[in-house]
């Protein structure tokens, strides 16, 4: 049984890494070849270089922390808020018919946008990408928290009444369990939305993190930084989603047997 789950990991990480090698190893050609311009595109030895000294010197390390900061407070907020909302607007009709249209009024406009008011109300530092990725990950958590418990069956819910289940009782043990695989899709999707954003957010209007150190060594002309930073923020927004969903593995264990149930 070990053996099967060690070969399974195995197979998984080699379809990962394949990719992956392939391209560095192109890229390093093209590079070795003078095919690409070292001062446009550096070669990966160039960048793993610059990597290793930014990790030295600390100064990748603040970056990276500042930014981890601000999308997870951003984020924790939104999660706290969207599925809060979600539940008592997919058990609450009335709820629902006064947030619904609020919610798809604001959806569609791009957290971006929102960066001159953020700035114009928050000022500059951390409290303008909190409320940017507060933006970004609630719309994902709410919309999906809220098809969740609405898609709950009917007959899931005459039986639970019908036994003489409370309304308490109906909503911890029955709608938040049959919805958590919807709140989870949710997080998963407005945590790498919040990522995306806070790095948007501190390109403009930070004073450090990965944005600001990626738009930093832009204007001095400092690709292998800029590089760099793009690695780590690819690296990173990776990490969280596999954070996630080995989080959803769990505490959503019956989701996973379903889903192999089907194969």
């Amino acid at each position: 049984m070990n053996n099967d789950i060690f070969m399974a990991k195995l197979k998984s990480a080699t379809r990962l890494l394949i990719p992956i090698i392939s391209l560095l190893l192109l890229w390093q050609i093209l590079s070795s070849l003078g095919i690409l311009n070292s001062q446009f595109l550096p070669s990966p030895l160039n960048v793993g270089r610059e990597l290793v000294d930014s990790l030295i010197n600390q100064n990748l390390l603040v970056d990276i922390l500042a930014s981890l900061k601000r999308v997870v407070v951003g984020f924790l907020i939104a999660a706290v808020l969207g599925i809060g909302v979600g539940l008592f607007a997919g058990f609450n009709r009335t709820a629902a018919n006064f947030v619904t249209p609020l919610v798809e009024l604001f959806r569609p406009i791009p957290p971006i946008a929102w960066i001159p008011l953020a700035i114009l109300w928050f000022g500059l530092g951390d409290k303008p990408a909190y409320f940017l990725v507060f933006l970004g990950a609630f719309f994902p958590i709410f919309t999906n928290v809220f098809f969740g418990v609405t898609a709950v069956e009917e007959t899931y819910k005459r039986a639970a009444y019908s036994l003489g289940a409370t309304k308490r009782y109906f909503i911890t043990d029955i709608l938040i369990p049959a919805s958590l695989p919807h709140i989870f899709t949710g997080m998963r999707i407005g945590l790498g939305v919040g990522w995306i954003v806070v790095i948007t957010a501190e390109l403009v209007g930070a004073q450090s993190g990965l944005g600001y150190m990626i738009q930093f060594n832009r204007l001095l002309l400092e690709t292998p930084k800029v590089i760099v930073g793009m690695v780590v923020i690819g690296i990173l927004g990776f990490l969280l989603n596999r954070l996630m969903a080995q989080l959803e593995r769990k505490l959503v264990p019956w989701e996973k047997t379903k889903q192999t149930s089907h194969l």
